[in-house]
């Protein structure tokens, strides 16, 4: 006599859902893994002071504004906001040949002092008192005030 094999139940309309929305959550991990990855084999792979400034700045950013997801812009290291639309990035002097590393700030960052307000820095080496002001610049780009 052959046995019958008892199938498993089919899984229900919100099981197949939460199965769904657990497969999309892996992927986005994945990706912001692999996003992550990518900067720091770019900052990794920088010249100085480019290596220097730029692993100054992703220090400062991913500990104040973690919300900021790390990804390449135009080949340079970029922060971006939920949206996915960057709010800052770190562009090295040696893409240009330029004397100075530039930090620019995008339209999402909320550096709007007034009718004007810079939005883009040049950067040769990175002192002391200008990680506190790229902090404050990062606090303010993401909406956070310091009390």
């Amino acid at each position: 006599m052959a046995q019958s094999k008892k199938s498993a139940p089919e899984p229900t309309a919100q099981e197949r859902a939460a199965i769904r929305r657990r497969a999309k959550e892996l992927k986005a991990q994945e990706a912001a893994a692999e996003a992550l990855k990518s900067v720091l084999d770019k900052i990794a792979s920088l010249e100085e002071p480019d290596k220097t400034n730029a692993e100054r700045i992703h220090a400062i950013v991913t500990k104040l504004a973690p919300s900021l997801a790390p990804k390449l812009l135009y080949g340079s290291p970029a922060y971006a906001n939920a949206d996915g639309k960057a709010v800052l990035f770190y562009q090295e002097r040696a893409r240009f040949k330029s004397r100075y590393g530039n930090l620019a700030f995008f339209g999402p960052a909320q550096l709007d002092d007034g009718t004007m307000w810079p939005t883009s820095f040049a950067i040769t080496e990175i002192s002391s008192a200008d990680e506190k002001v790229i902090a404050e610049l990062v606090r303010k780009a993401v909406g956070e005030t310091r009390d």
